[in-house]
């Protein structure tokens, strides 16, 4: 049963998530520990990853690792150039490497890294999860002690074994790509493409997305991040008010039981669990 407020939550070690970009703009996510700091996927060229970075007073050379979802362009755009320039390793399953691999050159054979499996990177434990896409791709539920932080980004569709595998994550990004309606009707997009969004192993619509957020609201999420959205078929004002109106038909109210955020193409908020 939800509570009447929004709940503080105290948490052992404090981690840092700033997600630098999210959309068909270029895709990653920076995650800090006392310890550790990595980049899930960077989407974004070399010179604007580092940019970012510098926003919140991180530089390249201390980046520990890049963990990859899946093989896009919009998630290792500025891979390459990154992990040869700072000496970077790359974490991805060897099924994502297949399709990665020969868009990496740059990156040195020492630097390559499979997955299958949890992993640690120092004190950060990551746990990925298989998400279905066109291409293999992965989640990941990522934890430091009592805190936990879940990206869930181009899927078409939510199961039983995804959710289990973030449930009783503070923090989640969860992907908001799409308006069922503005797809339908987007003109800019022929069939075939609007048909392998809207298709199971396409992206999650706003519709979807509530759905999905219901749950981790109930398993104790209190933040979700609204994210990979489409620039021609949603908008940030229209998956915040939809995705919160569609909460609210089921009781839960954002700002009381759940606090829901947009990520967009440019940085906007550092997340800390403290």
């Amino acid at each position: 049963m939800l509570s009447d407020s929004f709940p503080k939550v105290e948490f052992k070690k404090k981690v840092r998530v700033f997600n630098l970009s999210s959309g068909s703009d270029g895709n990653a996510t920076y995650i800090e520990t006392e310890h550790a700091r990595i980049l899930v996927d960077d989407g974004l060229s070399c010179t604007e990853t580092v940019k970012r970075l510098n926003l919140i007073g991180v530089s390249g050379e201390n980046i520990d690792a890049i963990i990859l979802t899946h093989e896009h362009i919009d998630h290792m755009k500025g891979v390459d150039v990154f992990s040869k320039k700072f000496n970077t390793p790359i974490y991805a399953h060897n099924d994502v490497w297949k399709g990665v691999y020969p868009k990496l050159s740059k990156v040195a054979e020492s630097n390559m890294r499979i997955f299958d499996g949890d992993f640690d990177i120092k004190d950060l434990i990551i746990s990925p999860v298989e998400i279905p896409h066109d291409v293999k791709c992965f989640g990941f539920a990522i934890e430091n002690g009592d805190s936990k932080v879940s990206l869930l980004t181009d899927l078409g569709h939510t199961t039983d074994k995804i959710f289990n595998s973030v449930k009783g994550s503070q923090l989640v990004y969860l992907e908001a790509n799409h308006d069922i309606n503005m797809l339908k009707n987007c003109e800019k997009y022929p069939l075939s493409l609007r048909m392998r969004i809207a298709g199971k192993n396409g992206h999650l619509s706003n519709d979807a997305s509530a759905e999905f957020a219901e749950k981790l609201v109930e398993s104790g999420t209190r933040q979700i991040v609204l994210s990979h959205l489409s620039r021609e078929n949603n908008t940030p004002e229209l998956a915040y008010t939809y995705i919160s109106k569609k909460l609210a038909d089921s009781g839960i109210i954002e700002g009381t039981h759940v606090k829901i955020d947009v990520a967009l193409t440019v940085p906007v908020r550092i997340f800390r669990l403290k």
